[in-house]
């Protein structure tokens, strides 16, 4: 089956282009997606004439990129704030969604096919991702993924709670070595006056003799 490309369709051809296609890959996936139109007699000057309405369509477009590049090129970071948990880990992973939301409120707005994370981002911290306008026109971007103001208020409310936690701690430890101490000083003294009075109650029995001794001399 004769078909022309409305659009450029990878491994077939570009837009404008005739070519021949299974006839139930054009009626099942090409015709339903409005990628082509049929191929009829008569037509092919249709066609040249479709083919250079979309090549001229698609220099405007390139030329809009490259514009569009120029401008972007003067962010080069974009800030994304993000929900985190315990360990600062994010609740998932970065989305090309977010990206293009965070994009928006700077004031580019792009379909978020266009934009290239790579490996996934699960972590805070500033990546490289691209931005593809088009085949030959990319933006390269550097990502700060930072914690929102929801993750922050928390982060910070849980250190206080962990200072706290270690202030308890320490006061508890330092009062355990008071009472520590003040226990060993009771039992030198109460070691202190036990041998005292031993020493008395000797000297007193020695007395007693001596007394005795003198009384039998007597």
């Amino acid at each position: 089956m004769k078909v022309i490309l409305q659009k450029n369709v990878p491994n077939l051809g570009d837009a404008g282009e005739i070519k021949e296609v299974a006839g139930g890959y054009a009626r099942n996936f090409l015709l339903p997606r409005k990628l082509v139109i049929p191929f009829r007699e008569g037509s092919a000057r249709a066609a040249l004439h479709q083919r250079r309405v979309i090549e001229r369509k698609t220099e405007k477009r390139i030329k809009d990129m490259q514009d569009l590049a120029g401008s972007m090129s003067s962010l080069q970071s974009l800030d994304l704030k993000v929900r985190v948990g315990a360990k600062k880990k994010l609740f998932g992973s970065v989305t090309a969604m977010q990206v293009a939301q965070a994009l928006k409120e700077k004031g580019y707005e792009l379909d978020k096919r266009k934009i290239e994370i790579g490996e996934k981002i699960r972590a805070l911290g500033a990546y490289k991702i691209k931005i593809r306008l088009a085949d030959s026109i990319q933006v390269p971007l550097e990502l700060n993924v930072i914690p929102d103001e929801v993750s922050i208020e928390a982060m910070e409310e849980e250190a206080a709670r962990i200072e706290e936690e270690a202030a308890r701690e320490k006061a508890a430890a330092e009062r355990a070595a008071q009472e520590a101490g003040e226990g060993g000083e009771q039992g030198e003294s109460e070691s202190e006056s036990e041998q005292s009075s031993e020493t008395e109650a000797q000297e007193a029995v020695a007395q007693a003799e001596t007394d005795s001794e003198t009384a039998a001399e007597s």
